[in-house]
Formats: structure tokens, sequence, C-alpha cells
């Protein structure tokens, strides 16, 4: 059963990952549906993607090539692994900051 469900919020869960726009689009593709599983996916890639623009802002205020590639992987394995986890139809949070996704942006039902 948990199959069935997750396969009908599986569209709006892989959109949510496709940047912030993609996150939009998803939230109003899932209004309808209210499908748990996308609901998860789109709190996930909502917390990527604004934590994308906050590093990324954090960034700018060291001049290293290192810190800089270092914050762009981060953000590249959370993305990818969010990713993933939905196209396997699996209700993973993405390491480290999934949890607080989960929290922070709980308005999201």
């Amino acid at each position: 059963m948990q199959s069935d469900y997750a396969k009908q919020g599986k569209t709006a869960a892989i959109v949510a990952y496709i940047t912030i726009i993609g996150t939009i689009i998803a939230y109003f593709m899932n209004q309808d549906d209210k499908n748990l599983f996308a609901n998860f996916h789109i709190r996930q890639a909502l917390g990527v993607n604004i934590s994308f623009y906050i590093l990324g802002a954090l960034v700018t205020i060291f001049d290293s090539i290192l810190i800089s590639s270092a914050f762009y992987i981060f953000i590249l394995v959370l993305w990818v692994y969010g990713l993933i986890t939905a196209i396997k139809e699996e209700q993973k949070e993405v390491p480290i900051l999934g949890k607080y996704f989960q929290q922070w942006f709980n308005f999201i039902k």
C-alpha cells in the first residue's frame, strides 16, 4: 500500500528537486492530492534550495576556492541524495539537515 501511495506522489517529489521553481511547482501540483510522500520531499527540497542560497551568501564572505568548492559539493550531495530517494520512492531525510527541514517547513501539508 505504501508503494502505491508513494507512486502517486512520485512525480511531485521528483519535480521538487529541480531548483526552487520546481519546488514551488511541486507544491501546487500536490495541493489537490495532499500526498504525504510528496509533502515530505517538497519539505526536503525546499530546505536544500534555501540552504543553497543562505550558504552561498555566507561563502561569498570568504574569497577562497576551497571553501566555495566544499560548499558546492555539500549542497550537491544533499540534492543528489534527496533526488535519488524520491526516485526510489523512499522517505529518507537528507543527511545532517533533513530532520530540521521536516520541523521548520511543517506548514507544508
